[in-house]
């Protein structure tokens, strides 16, 4: 990875990731059976799924799945995209299949739709609200125990961009690292002589430390919790000769829909916010038997 590029994912998770999600889903929903599916007779039957609040639409991939492993022969007619926005009141899609298999899919099939789409409507504000600045909106780690790889899919369907994607993929200095090798310019040596085919993420409490960084060198700069002036002399001089904004520099911390456009214009490359998977506000959607109401 290059200096002013950032890691890009293959959009969709693997297929045996989904399907590990979903398998896990149904265990914990299902258990020993559905004894309230049960009573219903065992006979083909249509559902229609309803959006109840606009939204950027995502997670179709672990709906269909939910209910493909319960009954293998369902149909489901899709009406939007991964990353429609849609509005309140729209149906999204329609469903034949067997009515025990319909109802007991419900609830995992609509966990995954209402959390995903959150997740991605959610980045979609963020991204809309610097649009134009040329900054882009990061996710992190902060993500539910055990969907990291969907949350972060929801991310990128949203319009926003994965940070790293666990402890395995980038070397990330922070102030404790910092400290144990003894200086900023002895953890970035000791981080580049270990693992050198890693990307380097390095962060900063000061502008004397940022160009510390900037003279090692490294792959991204985080400047996390500088005020409004310390930011905008960090982009100064990051962009400043010899440097020329080789190095993106990445905000983090003290970062809301109030704050965000004026650290975009101030123009850092990247802003990273924990609360795009970690503050997930699940969309209201409903699955119900029978066909779609009229239009």
């Amino acid at each position: 990875m290059s200096g002013t590029e950032l890691r890009e994912e293959i959009l969709l998770p693997p297929a045996e990731a989904i399907e590990a999600d979903v398998a896990r889903a149904l265990a914990e929903d299902i258990g020993g059976g559905d004894v309230t599916a049960a009573l219903l007779p065992d006979a083909a039957d249509t559902a229609y799924l309803l959006c109840k609040e606009d939204s950027v639409f995502c997670g179709r991939p672990w709906f269909d799945a939910c209910h493909r492993a319960l009954d293998p022969e369902v149909r489901i007619d899709w009406r939007v995209r991964e990353g429609d926005r849609v509005r309140k009141g729209t149906v999204l899609a329609t469903l034949q299949g067997r009515a025990r298999a319909l109802v007991t899919a419900e609830r995992a099939s609509l966990n995954f739709l209402q959390t995903l789409s959150g997740t991605a409507t959610v980045t979609a504000a963020h991204v809309d609200a610097v649009r134009g600045t040329g900054a882009r909106i990061l996710d992190t780690r902060k993500t539910l125990p055990g969907l990291r790889l969907a949350q972060k899919y929801a991310v990128r369907v949203g319009g926003g961009v994965n940070h790293r994607m666990g402890l395995y993929d980038a070397v990330m200095l922070k102030e404790n690292h910092v400290r144990a090798a003894g200086s900023l310019t002895a953890a970035i040596r000791a981080a580049r002589a270990m693992h050198a085919a890693l990307p380097l993420i390095v962060e900063v409490e000061s502008l004397a430390q940022l160009q510390e960084a900037l003279r090692e060198g490294c792959d991204r700069i985080l400047i996390d919790d500088f005020d409004a002036d310390m930011r905008r002399e960090a982009v100064r001089i990051a962009h400043a000769a010899p440097y020329e904004g080789r190095i993106p520099l990445e905000v983090s911390g003290g970062v809301d829909m109030t704050t965000l456009r004026a650290i975009a214009e101030d123009g850092v490359d990247c802003i990273s916010i924990g609360g795009l998977t970690k503050h997930v506000h699940a969309i209201d959607l409903s699955l119900k038997l029978g066909p779609p109401p009229a239009a």
